[in-house]
């Protein structure tokens, strides 16, 4: 196991007393409000109050003003309007959040998912033709992608609507209307996932109506349950509008009246409210499987339907797919590391590129994110197709912006898009040795000579004592954990471990931590093979509440831990 860096948060101090006081928080909450950068009492509380009324408004988002007027006089002239949208989580709840929305509102509304494996990644003429082939649209509404898809929409005469939230990467698309919040200059919209975008689009469109009289029933705060999850697990970040969407979609999502999600929560287990967490790892998963895989029409009609017994027929499938994909996986996983451990050396090699003619395209992107995690290095991962191409998927660490990187490999790529930690790749096997070649020597470029070792950011240092339902209550005001507002790290010097560890099933440590007067149970997940030193131990952990043996507590989820240093 690599060794972490623990590094404590900067915060100041004057700013912790101030947040402590005026905000009556405990201090190690305060000082972590401090230390992620709220510079003054206003916007802390701001944060912290999370209002809906807080968003801002959807015009500011670029060509959204034209995009409603035309998407209004489709419903006015009762014109066929199709959702076009992506195979993954966020893809697939925008589409069905505006299908919903648009179908409230009284128009004939379908959405059309591209197959995976026939039809590749995002808005292709070869899609686009198959969706006006199928529905007949008389005005095309993109989700999810679309920004730099020029060669299909003037494939097309039928008008696009194009709403994305992807970095621009080559031509812009010659659409009606192109919105994506990375063609504005208001950085806290550039950050909204793609169903962010479309609640956006449907909040202005609801005002366009009601501003010329037209009744409307629709309240858009039911659909916030579909923007919860696509935008936790679209992995942005869950800071400003995200958080404030995030938190009252899990409101909605504890409640929810929607089928399908029903069925996908008791599919899956979760009898207690939802947090952002069970998206990210339950929810989102399940969601994405189908997609991975290939067809990912099932989760569209699990997210539209509003019969219950089709919705628990549809989640169970989700549910045998997400443990298909497991399997699948792990094999690559396994061969992935066998491969780069064969040649890896950490002082030369800071880019990762592998590829096989037998991995599936769909998971290639969870391989990449776990070789990340293993090496802290940017992953490509590729599966060789039958007609002489690569596709793959990119994740990177947060020194490497990869489109960044990609758009200096262009001239060996056919096509690439996505953000700075993920993005998708296709190329011909021909070009692959020299794009490895060119990927790797930027890796080495931007990356060597910097100590990639994992860092272990610490919130705070604590007593063990310090650990109690205060603290625990305190961070509930913070939640939603995730993207770039993680899940507070704690620390404690010098505490020991009361009686005999527990090597537990699935690789699982179970510890009681003694320190300070008071007994706290620990358990660290993937640490069941770690060795204990012996004497005293810092820990660095989250603080959660968890049931077990019918009583309910607090716990200490251990992230790391060590023999004590006294720094």
């Amino acid at each position: 196991m690599t060794e972490k860096i623990w590094r404590l948060a900067e915060a100041d101090e004057p700013l912790t007393a101030a947040f402590a006081a005026e905000l009556q928080l405990p201090h190690p909450v305060a000082r972590l409000l401090a230390a992620r950068g709220f510079g003054d009492v206003a916007a802390a509380e701001k944060f912290l109050r999370a209002r809906l009324s807080d968003l801002t408004e959807p015009e500011r988002l670029p060509n959204l003003p034209a995009a409603v007027a035309r998407i209004a006089q489709a419903l006015a002239q009762h014109e066929k309007i199709v959702v076009f949208g992506d195979y993954d989580a966020d893809g697939l709840t925008s589409a069905a959040l505006l299908v919903r929305v648009l179908r409230a509102l009284g128009a004939e509304a379908a959405a059309f998912i591209p197959h995976r494996l026939d039809d590749g990644y995002g808005l292709t003429a070869q899609a686009l033709a198959k969706c006006i082939e199928q529905h007949q649209p008389q005005l095309i509404i993109t989700v999810d992608c679309g920004t730099c898809s020029a060669e299909a929409i003037r494939s097309t005469p039928v008008p696009v609507i194009v709403t994305d939230h992807h970095d621009p990467a080559g031509e812009l698309s010659p659409a009606f209307a192109v919105v994506n919040p990375k063609l504005g200059t208001d950085a806290g919209l550039k950050l909204l996932a793609g169903v962010g975008v479309a609640f956006k689009l449907c909040h202005a469109l609801l005002k366009h109506l009601r501003s010329r009289q037209v009744p409307t029933a629709v309240d858009l705060k039911d659909y916030l349950d579909l923007v919860a999850i696509g935008t936790v697990a679209d992995v942005v970040p869950l800071t400003g509008e995200n958080r404030i969407l995030v938190r009252h979609g899990l409101l909605r999502l504890a409640q929810t009246n929607k089928p399908g999600l029903t069925a996908l929560m008791e599919v899956a287990g979760l009898a207690q409210n939802p947090d952002a967490w069970h998206i990210g790892f339950v929810i989102g998963p399940r969601l994405n499987a189908v997609g991975r895989l290939g067809n990912a029409h099932d989760v569209l009609e699990l997210l539209l339907t509003e019969q219950p017994d089709r919705a628990l027929e549809l989640a169970r499938k989700l549910d045998a797919a997400n443990r298909e994909r497991q399997t699948i996986e792990k094999t690559i996983v396994e061969e992935a590391m066998r491969e780069i451990d064969a040649t890896f050396d950490p002082a030369r090699d800071f880019g990762l590129v592998v590829a096989k003619a037998t991995w599936h395209p769909g998971v290639v992107g969870i391989v990449a994110a776990r070789l990340v995690q293993r090496y802290r290095r940017p992953a490509i991962v590729l599966a060789e197709e039958a007609d002489g191409t690569c596709r793959g998927s990119c994740r990177s660490i947060e020194e490497f912006h990869l489109v960044e990187h990609l758009a200096q490999c262009a001239g060996l790529l056919t096509r690439y898009g996505g953000h700075g930690m993920a993005a998708g790749v296709s190329l011909l096997q021909e070009n692959l040795g020299a794009f490895r070649q060119r990927f790797t020597a930027l890796a080495q470029a931007t990356l060597g000579g910097r100590d990639l070792r994992p860092t272990l950011r610490l919130d705070g240092w604590l007593a063990l004592r310090d650990a109690n339902e205060d603290l625990y209550a305190a961070l509930e005001r913070l939640r939603p954990f995730g993207q770039q507002h993680p899940d507070p790290v704690w620390a404690v010097r010098g505490v020991q471990v009361y009686g005999a560890p527990r090597r537990m099933a699935k690789d699982t440590l179970g510890l009681t931590i003694a320190g300070d007067g008071v007994l706290l149970r620990a358990i660290g997940f993937g640490m069941g093979k770690r060795d204990i030193p012996d004497g005293p131990l810092d820990i660095a952990f989250h603080l959660h509440r968890e049931t077990w043996q019918g009583r309910t507590g607090l716990q200490l989820q251990l992230c790391d831990f060590r023999a004590t240093t006294g720094e």
